[in-house]
């Protein structure tokens, strides 16, 4: 079975590889296909995003796996315009790189008191030959953690925030080798039950036995 990853994420093609792993799946990328067009993301949710992404990647192949995500900050409203919610890579209406990344949400911690608990909300997409089935992880504040304003120095290619991101228990940063992001026995529970959900679904909608 061939399956195409809708992103230019290196990372994001990575961890659906390592979710569908000995599965017998050859994936492909925008890239292998000079694929080069993008979708308009004016959904209000990850989930609904994801679908929009499907929805437009599946004209270009019969299998499609699209992911977006929102990041959000606990000690700010939902509604304050420095929220990121879904525009994570584009909070001021542009897209940002890696490195802008970085320097753009460190300022924003500067602003936050240095420090703040932040979680995200993953949305996923499978189209199988003109259909589309969707899933939500709420997972939401008990997968919380910090982020900081002073970046580690090392980088996590195609997720920068992981240069801020750190271990609430710990307060390691998710980028350092050696950390281990989820360190306790709940969290290890926690993470493992996410992954089968996940991996039960794209299983399921990709029409893999």
């Amino acid at each position: 079975m061939r399956v195409l990853i809708g992103t230019t994420n290196p990372a994001k093609v990575a961890r659906f590889e390592e979710f569908l792993a000995g599965s017998g799946i050859d994936f492909l990328t925008l890239k292998d296909l000079k694929i080069t067009a993008e979708p308009e993301e004016s959904g209000d949710s990850p989930e609904e995003n994801a679908r929009i992404k499907a929805a437009f990647y599946g004209r270009f192949f019969d299998r499609v796996i699209c992911n977006d995500s929102g990041l959000y900050f606990d000690c700010i409203p939902i509604d304050d315009p420095r929220q990121p919610g879904l525009n994570i890579r584009s909070p001021q209406g542009h897209r940002l790189d890696d490195e802008e990344m970085i320097t753009y949400y460190s300022s924003l911690l500067h602003e936050l008191g240095g420090k703040a608990l932040a979680y995200y909300l993953d949305g996923i997409a499978v189209y199988r030959e003109g259909t589309i089935e969707s899933y939500l992880d709420a997972r939401g504040k008990h997968a919380a953690f910090y982020m900081v304003e002073t970046p580690s120095p090392n980088r996590h290619p195609g997720w920068p925030l992981d240069s801020l991101s750190v271990n609430k228990n710990t307060m390691t940063y998710f980028v350092d080798q050696g950390n281990n992001i989820y360190d306790c026995v709940e969290e290890q529970i926690m993470i493992g039950e996410y992954r089968q959900r996940v991996v039960n679904f794209l299983e399921r909608a990709l029409g893999i036995s």
